[in-house]
């Protein structure tokens, strides 16, 4: 059975830092490219980041580059998003997903065959 849970801290002031871990299991870690999406009410799914430890790929949207940082350990199946320099439109609802890659093709993926539950993550001004 895939599985995907993330997880991590959830609230800081502007300007701080989080990270959220995000653990696989029931699939090949190394095919499948992880990406971090988040979802603020009222507004549109955004993909903030996309890693491919197999590949050695990452993908970073505007919105982030500069202050999140993703990462995998492989022998965890985990992927983590450091994100530094918070503000308070980075509030939101924070998913990974997971997504079969095999270095060819679009990165980031346009799609994502597995998905966790999202995890909140609040930025106080």
């Amino acid at each position: 059975e895939v599985q995907l849970q993330a997880s991590g801290e959830a609230w800081c002031r502007l300007g701080g830092s989080l990270r959220l871990s995000c653990v696989a299991s029931g699939f090949t870690f190394d095919d499948y490219a992880i990406g971090w999406f988040r979802q603020a009410p009222g507004k549109e799914r955004e993909e903030v980041s996309c890693i491919s430890s197999g590949y050695d790929i990452t993908y970073y949207a505007d919105s982030v580059k500069g202050r999140f940082t993703i990462s995998s350990d492989n022998a965890k199946n985990t992927v983590y998003l450091q994100m530094n320099t918070l503000k308070p439109e980075d509030t939101a609802v924070y998913y990974c997903a997971a997504g079969s890659y095999n270095g060819w093709g679009i990165f980031p993926l346009l799609e994502y065959d597995y998905w966790g539950q999202g995890t909140q993550v609040t930025v106080s001004s």
